[in-house]
């Protein structure tokens, strides 16, 4: 505690560089993977080779990687870009699948209502399949989120600041308390992440509390729920 105490400054430096490295290439992996989930969806072998290339690309080691990355988009090997693009392509890996089960988890049968009340492609995907897919959706964010802030800490391995150098440092002095405080602190630091996402859950689908909670009651509640966004679009010309 009186090292950490002594030394918090230095910790919460780490800490911000790490929260960076971690969030920005989840937020580009989604940007990413949904419309290319969405894109796959079109036919069963585009899906089929979406789903094979991100799994594939998932199993590349995450040092090789930071290692390989400058030579292939011509960085310094201490660029903190490397780090954002590659754990981007893990983000994509991970989200794609868990995209494509977001959109196999709304009902059909609102998708055809959809259809019936004159929606275009466009407007179904932004007002039905995105938002009720969402739970799901920040499921596959949650795994992301965690998986970032853990990778990230590899790359102090190369020099690039972040959470994991009180680990290298801590190691090469063979001062256990070091390693043990940024043990701690990625913890929390992923806790935290993991809070904010089920916050951002909550406020962005309302309509999954707006009953209680039954068995039956969850399937009823969206489905009247974007029964009236239909009617409300539909009213408001949101099939355009």
């Amino acid at each position: 505690m009186e090292w950490f105490l002594a030394n918090s400054g230095r910790v919460y430096g780490l800490a911000g560089q790490h929260l960076v490295l971690a969030v920005l290439p989840m937020v580009f992996g989604l940007l990413i993977a949904v419309p290319l989930a969405q894109f796959a969806r079109q036919s069963r072998a585009l899906r089929s080779i979406v789903v094979t290339a991100s799994s594939l690309l998932y199993t590349i080691p995450s040092l090789a990687l930071f290692i390989i990355l400058p030579t292939v988009i011509g960085t310094r090997i201490l660029d903190p870009l490397n780090v954002v693009v590659a754990l981007t392509i893990y983000a994509v890996a991970l989200l794609v699948r868990a995209a494509l089960d977001a959109f196999d988890s709304v009902d059909e049968d609102l998708r055809q209502a959809a259809v019936a009340m004159g929606f275009k492609p466009a407007a179904r995907f932004v007002q039905i399949d995105l938002p009720l897919s969402l739970p799901v959706l920040f499921a596959g964010l949650r795994v992301v989120s965690v998986s970032n802030i853990s990778l990230v800490s590899v790359a102090a391995l190369l020099g690039i600041g972040n959470l994991g150098m009180l680990f290298t440092s801590g190691l090469q002095r063979d001062f256990v308390t070091e390693v043990i405080v940024g043990i701690i602190a990625i913890l929390v630091l992923a806790l935290l992440m993991d809070a904010a996402l089920v916050l951002l859950e909550r406020l962005l689908t309302p309509w999954t509390r707006a009953a209680p909670r039954t068995a039956g009651q969850d399937h009823g509640t969206a489905t009247a729920a974007t029964t009236l966004r239909l009617s409300d679009a539909r009213a408001g010309g949101g099939s355009a």
